[in-house]
């Protein structure tokens, strides 16, 4: 607890929240501008449409985020090079325990707010019925789990690569696989971190050429997805502790 205090403090001149705010305005600012004056048919599917347009707007720009809350928090070390002066007060796990945690505090707000928002839009707009807690509890928890496993990756780049830039690089390359992953067969979404996002979809559209109407529905979410991308976060998580821990600072 004192490591993840640290961690907070010295998280307050950095302005964490800054770029979280900033995308999370562009979110939500393209995805609900794309549902101004619904039509009777957008509000009976309304929360349907929501919940199938976010995951597609975290696809294209979480990685991004992730990679600049990681970049940020490993760069005061790296700048500092405060890694070994750190490592002789406290275990080298528990500093990268401290990271990951501080970091997935301010992921997992910038999501919660995003979601908060979401329903209160849906409320404001009068889409029929009430909010489908089951079907928003499933995409919350789809949407954290890959956000946090991404951020995990990220951070052990971070923390591995004094230059920030491979980690940006990697953010941004991230953000490209996941908007594209979209189009790709579910088997090989699999084995793409950033493709989650579409792998653990709830909602589904279908598109009718002849009449240009879009139909949203609800689907079954994709647990064996759940399950394999909580193995990814396991083994990110033992891998990337275990070569941080011996690493030469």
């Amino acid at each position: 607890m004192k490591a993840l205090r640290m961690e907070f403090f010295k998280c307050r001149r950095r302005r964490l929240w800054l770029p979280l705010l900033v995308m999370l305005a562009a979110q939500l600012a393209w995805g609900l501008y794309s549902m101004r004056d619904p039509t009777a048919r957008e509000l009976q599917q309304g929360w349907a449409t929501l919940l199938y347009n976010f995951p597609m707007l975290n696809a294209m720009m979480t990685p991004v985020i992730a990679a600049v809350v990681a970049s940020r928090m490993a760069d005061i070390e790296h700048k500092g090079q405060t890694l070994k002066l750190l490592e002789t007060v406290q275990r080298t796990g528990t500093l990268f325990d401290a990271k990951f945690l501080c970091g997935a505090a301010y992921m997992t707000l910038f999501e919660l707010v995003q979601l908060v928002v979401m329903i209160a839009f849906g409320l404001f707009c009068g889409f029929a019925g009430a909010p489908p807690a089951d079907k928003i509890a499933e995409y919350f928890a789809a949407t954290l789990l890959t956000t946090l496993t991404i951020l995990l990756l990220q951070l052990v780049l971070s923390l591995l690569i004094p230059n920030q830039m491979i980690g940006m690089i990697i953010g941004l390359i991230g953000s490209f696989v996941g908007l594209f992953s979209l189009f790709f067969p579910p088997s090989f979404q699999k084995f793409l971190l950033w493709a989650y996002y579409a792998v653990l979809y709830n909602t589904r559209m279908d598109w009718d050429a002849a009449t240009r109407i879009s139909d949203y529905y609800f689907i079954d979410l994709d647990w064996a997805g759940f399950a394999c991308l909580i193995v990814y976060f396991l083994v990110i998580y033992a891998v990337g502790r275990i070569l941080f821990v011996k690493k030469e600072v």
